[in-house]
């Protein structure tokens, strides 16, 4: 049985603009991705309920960094630069993408990638380029469909459906998960939290119960 994770808790400790400046790889951490106006910075302060932990721009693209969370000396939650609109050059952007690249394909501490995209649209080319990439290196992949309080909740429910049907069609349910979330009204963050638990602090469902010395069977 495992202790439930205080989300609460979370400070951040550091951050890296490329892996070589990234924390030593102790314990686990599960990475946020997604488009710069998908509302990742909203969804971290949500979940850790302190809405100045992750800094939180009017103009997308603002972060350009690897920030690092601490929930625990060996759990840590990343919030990766975002990707589509921040106004800087070419060269600049091609850097990040370097970046973010090396991360996702070295860091060995990492369990999983929460991926957020706006309901309204979902399966962006950033979105399925980081879904192929999970794919070929067997990571899972969470999807946070975002802002699902601008739809109704049938409109809600059917954009959850068919991204479902599409992840389905890809062969890719095995590794990919779904799921609606809103950072301001708190919808899915039951949800999320579940997941994150799972990766971050999973069950060792091999280990065997060894009982106490007072629980052994008597020899006659």
């Amino acid at each position: 049985m495992t202790t439930a994770i205080n989300f609460h808790k979370a400070k951040f400790i550091h951050s890296a603009p490329s892996i070589r400046e990234c924390p030593p790889e102790d314990g686990i951490e599960v990475a946020f991705a997604g488009r710069s106006n998908a509302g990742k910075s909203s969804a971290i302060n949500t979940l850790t309920n302190n809405h100045k932990l992750a800094r939180v721009s009017k103009t997308p693209g603002r972060t350009q960094l690897i920030n690092f969370f601490e929930l625990s000396s060996t759990q840590r939650l990343v919030d990766l630069p975002g990707y589509g609109y921040a106004k800087v050059s070419r060269e600049q952007k091609e850097l990040w993408q370097r970046y973010l690249s090396e991360y996702l394909r070295e860091r060995r501490c990492l369990h999983g990638l929460i991926l957020l995209m706006d309901i309204r649209h979902p399966l962006q080319e950033f979105d399925t380029t980081m879904l192929d990439w999970a794919t070929g290196s067997n990571m899972p992949v969470h999807i946070l469909l975002t802002k699902a309080d601008k739809l109704s909740r049938g409109q809600a429910g059917s954009a959850l459906l068919d991204v479902k049907k599409q992840i389905k069609n890809a062969r890719l349910n095995e590794l990919v998960s779904v799921q609606t979330f809103s950072s301001l009204k708190n919808t899915g963050l039951d949800d999320l939290k579940t997941k994150l638990q799972s990766w971050l602090a999973p069950v060792d469902e091999s280990a065997e119960t060894i009982p106490e010395e007072s629980e052994k069977p008597q020899q006659n």
